[in-house]
């Protein structure tokens, strides 16, 4: 099948975001998935299986920084080809973690998500899982949801390629931006988790620099920036939200069906998770199979390699092709 997103057609890039006055759409797109559907809420559940795939996944990466040890500067070529394909994976357990998808308890899917982040390099699971849910509460809210780019930010990307690329590699850190600005009203992640994800990793990288030297902390870092920039999968997170329609484009959440869902555990099945986020990963593709009518209506992407190379190269498209809307009700609407 081919790709169903809609082209920007010949528009100039925008100068400002997509701004509507109606709610997130989900709510009431899975209220008539669940109409028509009732089956689909037998979905929901938890997939306690996902932490076996978690530590595979840790001892292969692991494994892989030891040997980068005796690789050297190869161990990058490594990390593009393998560590960035890992390192989405371990993203995506991490993410099925902020959703206590795995467990029951709150805590046990913290400590996942905590063995899940060692090969990550950087501490991030904690605070991710933090704003990933204020995500789903707050949608499109520019003081609520991190997943969104500030005007100052869009502004300084712009639309040429080089702009867009830079932006990709500084992703990492202008995430942290982000957050600042998401968590400036309502509470923010729990300090005593923060901590104990910093001082694990901490712990972690120390360790490896002391007995094999600096190359297996590189390698590991260099899978989780290849998974966000220079690298074909890097394009998850323009599908997600971006807004490739253009003026008048009513849909601001994307799916992507294509192989890459394989190695990064079906994330791509964004509109069905964000219709049921208490659905695990392994059961989203049986939710678009049960809906047909609704999923396959939507516009979405076949391929994260096209996406990512019409991102970059496509002047009309921009950070600015997103949906904003006002924040309704107190800190928490939408929850």
């Amino acid at each position: 099948m081919a790709d169903s997103t809609p082209s920007p057609g010949s528009r100039s890039p925008r100068a400002d975001f997509i701004r509507v006055a109606h709610a997130e759409p989900h709510r009431e797109q899975a209220r008539r998935v669940l109409a028509a559907h009732p089956e689909v809420k037998a979905l929901q559940g938890r997939n306690p299986w996902t932490a076996a795939v978690a530590f595979g996944l840790v001892a292969v990466q692991l494994a892989l920084a030891v040997w980068a040890a005796d690789l050297g500067p190869a161990s990058l070529l490594v990390a593009w080809l393998v560590g960035a394909l890992a390192n989405q994976a371990l993203l995506a357990v991490i993410h099925e973690c902020a959703h206590r998808l795995v467990f029951r308890g709150r805590a046990a899917n913290r400590l996942l998500a905590l063995a899940a982040n060692l090969p990550l390099g950087a501490p991030m699971a904690v605070e991710y899982a933090h704003y990933h849910l204020k995500h789903h509460r707050l949608q499109g809210v520019m003081d609520g949801d991190a997943d969104l780019p500030s005007a100052r930010e869009a502004r300084l990307v712009g639309a040429s390629p080089l702009g867009k690329l830079g932006w990709q590699l500084a992703f990492p850190l202008l995430q942290l931006a982000r957050t600042a600005r998401a968590g400036a009203s309502g509470r923010g992640p729990s300090r005593a988790w923060l901590a104990a994800n910093a001082a694990l990793q901490l712990g972690a990288d120390i360790a490896l620099v002391v007995v094999l030297g600096p190359w297996p902390v590189v390698y590991l870092l260099a899978s989780t920036l290849f998974g966000a920039a220079l690298h074909p999968i890097s394009a998850r997170y323009v599908q997600e939200h971006t807004a490739l329609g253009g003026p008048g484009s009513a849909q601001e959440t994307f799916s992507y069906y294509g192989p890459g869902n394989l190695v990064a555990l079906n994330l791509g099945y964004h509109n069905e998770h964000h219709d049921f986020p208490f659905v695990a990963w392994n059961r989203l593709p049986r939710v678009r199979r049960a809906a047909p009518e609704v999923y396959d209506a939507l516009a979405s992407h076949r391929s994260w390699t096209r996406l990512w190379w019409r991102f970059l190269a496509d002047r009309r498209v921009s950070l600015f092709d997103r949906v904003v809307r006002e924040r309704r009700g107190g800190p928490d609407a939408g929850a």
